[in-house]
């Protein structure tokens, strides 16, 4: 960063920052399973879509795989904040695995609403991103299986067998900008649906996106520093372009182009 020194710029910090408490508390799971039983420590999918966070924890004894199959028979085994399928719980009682459940607990939440509408009769409608890692648990969690929407044009193509029993769900990482419209656009097609308040949603994500709209028109430059993969991470940096700033996301300082912040007085 030397290059720069001789540049003034005010870098503001926008707050809430960092990881939610989903993931903070997962992260913490694993640390203290390595703690406790000793490397290793096989975990399910990312803890978290950060490179140095992994890394942190393979060093301390964590090894990641994408499915239980990977995982030797009786090893100690977690299972990320996203959640997983009842499938992917079936398969690690089969191998013996001894597993901690780190999904969080509104993820949880998500589940047993499915779960509850499910046995009344309802079929279930899931606002989500499909192959994310939660709504891939989520919709393995509801038996029955769900109807995927991401958009309003998802809706206009849902076919139901029965409108006066339907219900909807939400994938948690999702703000409430997110899912006004998609809501919103289901009820006027289906009257009787039934869902949560908006009261019960995850604001982690929310709230950080509330707080680039605050800044975005204080700055010059977003820079989001986040990992490719992780859907939060390019919402934010498109809702910064969607404000007419440059925005740019990058995994940490050795990513960033010193042609970004030529002539920039001010950045978050």
């Amino acid at each position: 960063m030397g290059e720069f020194m001789d540049k003034k710029i005010t870098v503001v910090l926008a707050s809430p920052r960092g990881f939610c408490a989903g993931v903070e508390r997962a992260i913490e799971i694993v640390e203290r399973a390595i703690q406790i039983y000793g490397p290793p420590v096989y975990v399910r999918h990312e803890i978290v879509h950060n490179k140095h966070v992994v890394d942190s924890l393979k060093a301390k004894g964590a090894i990641f795989v994408e499915e239980v199959d990977e995982i030797p028979n009786g090893a100690n085994t977690i299972f990320s904040a996203h959640g997983v399928s009842q499938q992917v719980i079936d398969s690690a009682k089969d191998r013996n695995l001894i597993v901690i459940d780190a999904t969080c607990p509104l993820v949880s939440k998500v589940h047993k609403e499915g779960q509850r509408h499910a046995y009344n009769g309802r079929e279930v409608v899931l606002i989500g991103h499909a192959g994310h890692p939660e709504v891939e648990g989520t919709k393995g969690q509801i038996p029955g299986g769900v109807h995927l929407v991401c958009n309003t044009e998802d809706i206009e193509k849902l076919k139901v067998r029965n409108p006066e029993f339907l219900a909807y769900v939400t994938q948690t990482t999702l703000s409430v900008d997110d899912t006004r419209e998609v809501i919103s656009s289901l009820k006027e097609k289906f009257p009787k649906i039934q869902g949560p308040d908006v009261k019960d949603i995850c604001y982690a994500t929310q709230n950080r996106q509330q707080a680039v709209r605050e800044l975005a028109a204080q700055v010059e430059l977003l820079l989001v520093v986040g990992a490719a993969n992780s859907s939060n991470s390019n919402q934010l940096r498109d809702l910064g372009e969607e404000f007419g700033i440059p925005s740019y996301l990058i995994a940490d300082s050795t990513f960033l182009d010193p042609n970004w912040i030529t002539g920039v007085k001010k950045l978050v």
